[in-house]
């Protein structure tokens, strides 16, 4: 198993999970921007799982981690490996998987390629905007872990006493927003709520305040696959307030906070924010981390879906509503 440019303590409690070591590998950055990466032991007859999340942070982009981890999958692939598996929490790009416009490109499709043209065997990933749009983009196994199961575990101990609504910010979430009542419901042995939002969206500007469901007197739970701006956020907090929710949480799980989140995660709508660490929370002050973000684990998670495949377990059962072991911090 090996770590690109994740960070080092998740990449190293994510193998640890797995019951593996992160194995050396050599990354060198040449004068004019171009690079190599290289495994440093022998991968001979090996099943070799690559880890790298590929968000852009202060120093690399997305597209230069995009093309660190396909360079590094190729000189796995040439050096022998019996089997390669990309782990790729947060995959960039996943947005972009239909034509929105004359001549969009359809990215996604593209970057599937890409991981095919390399050689790779599988891809895992957590989350990704559209389960269906991933699975059929790549012409190789997709494997494709959800957050729920973490949500569903604080969600179940820090609003049992409470009347709840989970809300999706738009008809495109649904699925995903009601997977996550059905399995709170079971959790707490009770109903809950269930309301979305209509949106449109043209030119980076959102529109729609209409609303479906009840959520007078309860605590509404925003769910979504991420948070970049936090436009979409902060106005269906708003909207919920406005149809007598009493707080707004929100519960996302790829936390990407670009210009503007800030403001956002600010706002007094929204009282409280729960990510994944697949993506740290580096463009967020401490003030703004302490204040209302929460930070679940992601890595026993995915260490035991790496485990699994390797030994042939059932990720299917992984997903089930039992809580995983994950670590809570705030801030």
């Amino acid at each position: 198993m090996f770590g690109l440019t994740a960070d080092r303590d998740f990449g190293e409690s994510v193998a640890a999970a797995a019951d593996a070591v992160l194995s050396p590998h050599e990354e060198r950055t040449f004068e004019d921007g171009e690079h190599k990466v290289r495994p440093l032991v022998s991968v001979r007859g090996a099943d070799v799982y690559v880890l790298d999340s590929l968000y852009g942070d202060l120093e690399r982009s997305a597209n230069d981690k995009l093309c660190r981890i396909l360079f590094f999958l190729g000189a796995v692939r040439d050096a022998g490996a019996a089997s390669v598996t990309a782990v790729v929490p947060y995959l960039a790009y996943a947005r972009k998987d239909r034509r929105t416009k004359p001549r969009d490109p359809v990215t996604m499709r593209y970057v599937a390629a890409l991981f095919e043209a390399v050689g790779v065997d599988a891809v895992l990933t957590v989350d990704v905007h559209n389960p269906a749009a991933y699975q059929n983009a790549f012409r190789r196994r997709t494997e494709h872990l959800e957050a729920r199961p973490l949500f569903v575990h604080y969600l179940a101990t820090h609003l049992a006493g409470s009347e709840i609504a989970i809300v999706s910010p738009d008809a495109g979430g649904v699925k995903r927003a009601d997977a996550l009542r059905v399995s709170l419901a079971r959790a707490l042995g009770r109903d809950i709520g269930f309301s979305f939002l209509e949106k449109h969206r043209s030119e980076g500007v959102v529109s729609g305040t209409a609303i479906a469901g009840d959520l007078t007197g309860r605590t509404a739970v925003i769910v979504d696959d991420l948070i970049s701006s936090g436009t979409t956020l902060i106005r269906t907090a708003q909207v919920c307030l406005a149809h007598g929710a009493t707080r707004v949480w929100a519960a996302a799980t790829h936390g990407l906070f670009v210009t503007g989140a800030i403001e956002a995660l600010s706002h007094a709508a929204l009282e409280r924010v729960i990510v994944l660490n697949t993506v740290p929370p580096f463009r967020l002050p401490a003030p703004v981390r302490a204040a209302k973000l929460i930070l679940l684990d992601a890595a026993p998670l995915l260490g035991e879906a790496i485990r699994r495949l390797h030994t042939g377990g059932s990720l299917v059962d992984l997903m089930a509503d039992e809580p995983q072991p994950a670590g809570v911090r705030t801030g």
